[in-house]
C-alpha cells in the first residue's frame, strides 16, 4: 500500500512527465496522447477518493489514498522486484491443485486451477457483457493467490503494449535472469491466418532460456492457432483437461506491435469509443484491415498456449497481457472528468460467446471463480467490478 504523500507525488510527477496541470481541459480528444490519459486517469482517480468527484458507486472506508496499491509496468519494476515476482509465480506453479480429484487430471498445480477456471468460463466471459469485468476479478484472483499463498509482497504488474515495438528484445522476453523467460527456440514453421495472414515470427519452439525455462503444460491444447506441422500433442479428453505433458512454446513477434499497438493505436482506441459496448467490441473484435488489441496481444506472444483461447491463462504473461487490459480500461474510464460518473456503470452484451442471440448482461449477475476465488467472494455480481477503487479492490496504473 502507499501513503497519500507518495500517491500524490505520483500523481505529479505523471503531471510533469506530460507537461500538464490536473486542471487541463481535455476537449480535443483525438489529440490526447497516452501521457495526458493517463495523467487525467489518476487525477480523475485522486479526486474520487477525495470525494472532490463523484463516479456513483458506493464505497466503504477501506479504500482511500493511504491503502491504494499501485500496479506498475514489468519493465518498470527493479530487478529486485521482478525477481521476488517470478519467485511468487514460480510459487504457484509448484503448489498442489485444489480442484476435485480426478476431475480435471491435467491440473497439477495451484496455477493449473486458474487455467482451468478461464477454459470452463470463456464461453461466458469473451464477447460478452463481462468480458472487461470478469477478468478484471480474475486477474485480482490471481494476485491475491500470489500474496496470500505465496508471501507476495508486490502487486500484478502489466505489459504496456505500446512500450516495446521490438518485443522480444524486451525486458519481459529478453530471457535474461529478470525476464519472464524468452522466446521459443527458433524452428522452422508457418504463420497463420486471422483474415490476414499473420507471418511466423522468429521462435515457435520451447522457450530455454531465462526464470521459465523447460516449464511444463499440462491441460490443452483446445483451439490451438500454431502450425500443424510442429505436431503439438493432442489432449487426451476431447474437453483438453487430460493430463498433456509438454513444452512451453512462445513465438514473440513484431507484427503486432508496430502495427496494431502503438502509442497512437492506444490513445485513439480510447478517445474515439464513446460507450462500453463500442469500447469492448473494438477491443476484442478485428476488422478486415485491423487486428484487435486484445487478440493483438496474445498473437505476439502466440505460441502453446498463449495462441489458445481457452487455455493461454498457462502462459506466464497472459497476467501482464490482461493487466494491460485492464488499465486501458481504467483509463478510458477515468480520463475524461464529465464522464466518470457515466462511464463507471455501463455495462453492455450478451452472456454467451456463442450464442449472438443470448439473454443481456445484467450488473447483477453473478460472476464465477470457483476455487481460485479469494475466501468468500465468489459469485460477486459485476456491479462490484466497475471501479479499481471501489467493491473488493483498491488499486490504481502507474
Amino acid at each position: 500500500m502507499v501513503g497519500s504523500t507518495v500517491f500524490n507525488a505520483f500523481v505529479a510527477s505523471l503531471c510533469i512527465f506530460s507537461g500538464l496541470s490536473t486542471a487541463t481541459p481535455l476537449s480535443k480528444r483525438q489529440s490526447l496522447d497516452l501521457a495526458t490519459i493517463q495523467t487525467q486517469a489518476a487525477a480523475n482517480t485522486l479526486k474520487v477518493l477525495d470525494g472532490t468527484l463523484s463516479d456513483g458507486l458506493t464505497r466503504g472506508k477501506g479504500c482511500n489514498k493511504d491503502t491504494l496499491a499501485i500496479r506498475k509496468e514489468y519493465g518498470d519494476l527493479s530487478k529486485d522486484e521482478r525477481k521476488e515476482y517470478i519467485r511468487a509465480v514460480k510459487c504457484i506453479l509448484s503448489k498442489p491443485s485444489k480442484l476435485p480429484a480426478g476431475k480435471y487430471p491435467g491440473a497439477k498445480s495451484r496455477y493449473d486451477d486458474f487455467v482451468v477456471v478461464h477454459m470452463n468460463m470463456t464461453p461466458s466471459v469473451h464477447s460478452t457483457a463481462n468480458f472487461m469485468h470478469w477478468h478484471r476479478y480474475y486477474i485480482w484472483a490471481y494476485e491475491t493467490a500470489l500474496k496470500t499463498e505465496c508471501d507476495y509482497k508486490g502487486y500484478q504488474p502489466y505489459w504496456n503494449w505500446a512500450k516495446y515495438p521490438d518485443l522480444p528484445s524486451s525486458p519481459i522476453y529478453n530471457g535474461d535472469e529478470w525476464s519472464m523467460g524468452g522466446n521459443g527456440d527458433p524452428v522452422t514453421h508457418k504463420g497463420m491466418n486471422m483474415g490476414r495472414v499473420v507471418p511466423p515470427g522468429p521462435g515457435g519452439g520451447c522457450v530455454t532460456t531465462g526464470p521459465f525455462a523447460n516449464t511444463t503444460i499440462h491441460l490443452g491444447p483446445l483451439m490451438s492457432t500454431m502450425d500443424p506441422a510442429l505436431k503439438i500433442k493432442s489432449n487426451p479428453r476431447s474437453d483438453g483437461y487430460g493430463d498433456n505433458p509438454r513444452c512451453l512454446r512462445r513465438d514473440v513477434n513484431t507484427f503486432f506491435t508496430k502495427q496494431f499497438l502503438r502509442p497512437v493505436d492506444l490513445s485513439d482506441h480510447i478517445t474515439t469509443n464513446p460507450t462500453i459496448g463500442k469500447f469492448q467490441d473494438s477491443l476484442q473484435n478485428d476488422s478486415p484491415t485491423k487486428a484487435a488489441m486484445h487478440s493483438s496481444g496474445h498473437f505476439s506472444i502466440w505460441g502453446d498456449p498463449g495462441g489458445d483461447v481457452y487455455v493461454s491463462p498457462a502462459e506466464p504473461t497472459f497476467w501482464l497481457h490482461h493487466g494491460q487490459l485492464d488499465r486501458h480500461w481504467w483509463m478510458w474510464a477515468n480520463y475524461l472528468e464529465k464522464e466518470v460518473k457515466t462511464r463507471a456503470s455501463q455495462y453492455e452484451g450478451g452472456t454467451n460467446w456463442m450464442n449472438p442471440n443470448s439473454a443481456k448482461g445484467k450488473p447483477t449477475d453473478p460472476q464465477w471463480l470457483s476455487v481460485v476465488a479469494p475466501t468468500g467472494t465468489d459469485g460477486l455480481p459485476s456491479n462490484q467490478f466497475f471501479s479499481t477503487t471501489a467493491g473488493p479492490f483498491c488499486y490504481i496504473y502507474q
